[in-house]
């Protein structure tokens, strides 16, 4: 993954109520919410949800699938991993090997 892919999803994230929205998602699993689930839940304000949910669909943090009338909203695991794997990768490489005491 390059920095700027990684940058936008970790900005779509960026904010209290993003994040309250993916960790709900996190949690539902592969099923995912429907908007008025999330709405239900979280108690966000209708337009103020869509705002959040095109942020984190922009991010590639969640994936939107339309089924008849209603949207769900489900969290990308393998976008996250990839993320995640992004800082992880990077753990200590740089760190001076340890002397012996």
């Amino acid at each position: 993954m390059d920095i700027d892919l990684a940058s936008t999803g970790f900005a779509a994230v960026g904010s209290s109520p993003r994040l309250q929205v993916l960790t709900l998602l996190v949690r539902s699993g592969e099923a995912g919410l429907t908007t008025g689930d999330i709405q239900q839940k979280l108690g966000i304000p209708a337009s103020t949800l869509t705002h959040h949910l095109k942020h984190l669909a922009d991010g590639n943090i969640i994936k939107q699938v339309k089924q008849g009338r209603a949207v769900f909203n489900i969290a990308n695991y393998d976008h996250l991993h990839a993320l995640a794997d992004f800082l992880l990768n990077e753990c200590c490489v740089d760190a001076l090997p340890e002397t012996e005491v």
